[in-house]
């Protein structure tokens, strides 16, 4: 077992299943309790991850021994995240002050998290943060700017093993905490069926319509995305129907892997479960959560809008229609047979608004989940209507005593719950689905949690460097009076940094070097960080390593990089957003009324409908070449935002639009011919 995104599917080995389950329950109980200290919880989060990692990843060794290696470096990991608790008084005391046990630990804690990176995530990743440390060890001897004073062995490994600006450091301490749980609450919900209702819905709203197949993706990847922040979860879920459904309605294999990764990487954007890089922003800019989910609603909506837009586009021009209206489920029916697996989603949404924290509102969102699945296994068979309504409504009651007890109440209540269950044969199957969702939740935890605790190395060194502010001050340089450059130099960052690592990882990276340049050119903080995360998400799509499309590619039997070109193609239209969000705040609710975000989200759909129909080529008709350099340039004075665009904007819009429509339409392409 070698390839990460091949083992998505697979059953875990017994041995590493009840590890697994018992990571996750470790993980739930010092989210509910809190008995430990955050170090700690971080060292043992860090070794559980690694223990996984070595003993399901080969890391290209076969046989037994690779096997045994695997073990025996799973193993070593584990205890030294165990150092951390062991230890913990007499590391504080000391404070900084290295013997040289810390240092055998700390430098074995550096290498096992190189390696274990490198199994999971490939060369990429390991390689950048690799660079970051050898500056920081031997960049007294570089030339220029970018020039250190110089720091000792021990100085490094004391930042990066036992600090909190290191590998256990602010990612680390979001990994440990709120993204986990928040993976498990995902992982529960699928377990649950909660694809299957998302899918049965979407099929049923636009499956008949033109194009329904890849619509059918879009909807359900976006509904997806609002229980779970992993684009390549999301697409080894809803991929497996919508991908061959695509495929068997005339689109090309590329085109239909990439629909889905483009769909299924938005899922980061998508409130209330946003991906892992939203926990770390809120962290990192000290805001609430809901702040960061206020400034990425709109834009997230309009992502999916750019998908939805381009594969109507698309289907247009190739002639492709929806399946019949017969074919397809009743969308209204599958919500009225599964409506309570909406009721973890609701009331997660209502403690975020609230003002609660994520770490509190996820560990109720998980709780209500589990009391529901237990709860209609229990009740499952039941025929008496009064008596089905009575034990929801006393099962209602005794969750509302978490306002009381806290999150004692869920506990109690699935432990007698879990006791009923083993008393029926069918509630065995309930337990060990819940057993699945929690090794499962521990299995799709570990690349976000590796990348997490490597990305640290970057961090450490900047902080200790400060590398960052050279840097910073070299950019602003260039573009210190052009605010236009500066971004395209932020978003060309994100990009090039993406072809080689992941989401988390990059935004960390760029908002590290980009977001005080940003600042000092006037944009507010949050913007330029939501400006990184988004570009952050459309560089996870950009070849050589598109993680997403790689996951799509056996699903499609296609190659990755063509996946990943078409997956560009049908999000190319979203490259307007960020950009318009810096000229007009206004689109992540960052100040202005009301109807100043309702005109700027309307230029931004003219903009988004504009620069699709450019790069798809087709509106109502075939578009000739002037009609679509028409277009984006009519769609790029409506991002501008400087006096006069928005009025030639529209103007150019609207002379496009009469043109295109009026003039002579020529007959509709079978999909035989357009090929």
């Amino acid at each position: 077992m070698s390839s990460p995104h091949d083992m998505l599917d697979q059953p875990l080995p017994r041995a590493i299943f009840w590890i697994a389950v018992a990571f996750s329950s470790f993980q739930i109980w010092t989210a509910a309790y809190s008995p430990l200290s955050s170090q700690v919880i971080r060292g043992i989060h860090v070794g559980f991850v690694m223990l996984m990692i070595f003993t399901l990843y080969s890391g290209g060794r076969t046989g037994s021994w690779g096997k045994w290696l695997g073990w025996g470096l799973g193993i070593l990991a584990f205890a030294l995240g165990l150092y951390h608790w062991v230890y913990e008084a007499d590391l504080t005391a000391r404070a900084g002050q290295m013997t040289e046990a810390d240092m055998v630990v700390g430098i074995l804690t550096i290498v096992l998290v190189f390696e274990a990176t490198r199994r999971m995530m490939g060369w990429a990743l390991p390689i950048i943060c690799g660079i970051f440390l050898l500056y920081g060890l031997f960049g007294q001897y570089l030339p220029g700017p970018f020039v250190h004073r110089g720091f000792g062995l021990d100085q490094i490994v004391s930042t990066l093993s036992f600090g909190v600006e290191g590998i256990y450091g602010t990612p680390t301490y979001v990994s440990s905490s709120y993204i986990y749980l928040f993976i498990l609450f995902g992982a529960f919900l699928e377990q649950a069926g909660m694809i299957t209702l998302f899918s049965d819905f979407a099929m049923g709203m636009v499956g008949h319509t033109r194009g329904g197949p890849a619509k059918v993706a879009v909807v359900s990847s976006g509904l997806m995305g609002t229980i779970n922040g992993s684009g390549v979860a999301n697409v080894v879920t809803t991929g497996q129907f919508t991908i061959p459904l695509m495929k068997r309605f005339g689109y090309s294999p590329a085109f239909a892997g990439g629909v889905e990764a483009t769909s299924s990487m938005g899922g980061q954007i998508m409130p209330p479960v946003m991906g892992a890089v939203a926990f770390i922003m809120a962290e990192t800019l000290n805001i609430a959560y809901i702040e960061v989910v206020k400034a990425a609603v709109i834009p997230a909506i309009l992502y999916f809008a750019t998908a939805f837009w381009t594969v109507h586009l698309e289907a247009g021009k190739r002639g492709l229609h929806g399946l019949a209206k017969e074919d397809c489920p009743a969308p209204w029916k599958a919500v009225r047979e599964r409506w309570f697996l909406l009721l973890p989603l609701i009331g997660l949404v209502l403690l975020l608004f609230s003002g609660y924290t994520p770490l509190f509102s996820g560990t109720v969102g998980l709780g209500l989940t589990v009391v529901l699945i237990f709860g209609a296994a229990v009740i499952q068979g039941v025929g008496a209507h009064w008596l089905r309504y009575l034990f929801w409504l006393l099962l209602g009651v005794a969750c509302a005593g978490f306002v009381q007890f806290g999150v004692s109440a869920f506990f109690v209540i699935v432990a007698v719950l879990g006791v009923l269950l083993v008393a029926r044969t069918q509630g065995r199957h309930t337990l060990r689905l819940a057993l699945d969702a929690l090794a499962e939740g521990a299995r799709n935890a570990l690349s976000v949690a590796i990348a997490c605790a490597l990305v640290g190395v970057i961090i450490g060194i900047i902080n200790l460097t400060g590398v960052a502010a050279e840097f910073g001050g070299q950019v602003i340089a260039i573009g210190e009076n052009n605010l236009f450059f500066a971004l395209f130099l932020t978003m060309v960052t994100c990009l090039v940094l993406g072809m080689g690592i992941p989401t988390i990882p990059n935004y960390i990276i760029t908002s590290s070097l980009a977001a005080p340049i940003l600042l000092k050119l006037g944009v507010p903080l949050i913007i330029s960080h939501m400006f990184v995360f988004y570009f952050g998400i459309m560089a996870d799509l950009t070849p050589p390593v598109a993680l997403a499309a790689f996951a799509a590619a056996p699903i499609a039997r296609e190659d990755g990089l063509k996946i990943s070109i078409q997956a560009l193609r049908v999000a190319a239209a979203g490259f307007v957003v960020p950009y318009m969000a810096v000229y007009s705040p206004a689109l992540m609710l960052q100040g202005g009324s009301l109807l100043a975000v309702a005109y700027v989200t309307f230029k931004a759909v003219v903009a988004i409908g504009l620069w699709g129909a450019g790069i798809t080529g087709y509106l109502k008709q075939r578009m000739n070449w002037a009609e679509r350099v028409w277009v984006v340039a009519a769609a790029a004075l409506l991002v501008a935002a400087v006096p006069m665009t928005d009025e030639l904007g529209f103007a150019a819009t609207a002379l496009f639009l009469i043109w295109h429509l009026t003039r002579g339409r020529r007959p509709p392409q079978t999909l035989q011919e357009a090929a």
